[in-house]
């Protein structure tokens, strides 16, 4: 099932965050050999990760981490403004109908459905939030993930070549779009939004308490 948590909840989660981030580690450092940091508990993070993100964590039946992306707005420090502000030339990227997706990560035993699941929970975020797009650094291997799931970004910018191009993307969140990723991801879009309402309707209705 998705899961949406930020940061600040992790730690009701314990399973799910220990598995998330040494999945990550296992995935950026292990596999495609990213220069990231990875600490004493085989943790990887980064300064991005103490900002309160919200994640959407698909947790596998035994309760362990499957794939994950992290979100942050682009009102605040983002990495393609501050790592990788030269693919958008002198254009800061900044505006609360952005926000930044990052770390896209799936766990080795992550099932086919997983990757199209989490663009699926994306989309939620994006309709539930009232944001017009996400914008996020990719690299060449994602291309035909992307374009498999039916949800290519418009390129921004893009440095490098073959395998090292890495590039800057801009997603919308079509109608159209989500029904093909619900189909992909073998979800319906019923169900998809049971697990966004049930994550965020909650607190929406506490607040809702307070102000009355």
């Amino acid at each position: 099932m998705l899961r949406y948590i930020y940061a600040n909840d992790l730690h009701n989660y314990p399973k799910l965050r220990r598995t998330m981030f040494r999945d990550r580690a296992d995935q950026f450092k292990t596999r495609l050999g990213w220069d990231v940091d990875v600490d004493e508990n085989g943790y990887e993070t980064d300064s991005y990760d103490r900002l309160n993100p919200l994640y959407v964590i698909w947790e596998q039946p035994d309760g362990c981490h499957g794939g994950s992306m992290r979100f942050l707005p682009t009102t605040g420090p983002v990495m393609v403004n501050d790592v990788f502000g030269d693919l958008v030339g002198a254009n800061t990227i900044s505006s609360p109908m952005i926000w930044e997706c990052t770390r896209f990560c799936l766990s080795r035993s992550a099932g086919s459905n997983v990757a199209a699941a989490l663009m699926l929970g994306g989309g939620e975020i994006m309709n539930g939030f009232g944001i017009r797009h996400f914008v996020g650094v990719f690299d060449a291997r994602m291309v035909r993930i992307y374009r498999l799931i039916g949800s290519s970004p418009e390129v921004l910018g893009s440095t490098g070549e073959g395998r090292n191009r890495i590039s800057v993307g801009l997603w919308e969140f079509s109608d159209t779009a989500k029904a093909q990723i619900a189909r992909k991801s073998g979800i319906s879009e019923e169900l998809s939004r049971l697990w966004f309402n049930r994550a965020f309707r909650p607190a929406q209705q506490r607040q809702l308490a307070l102000s009355a």
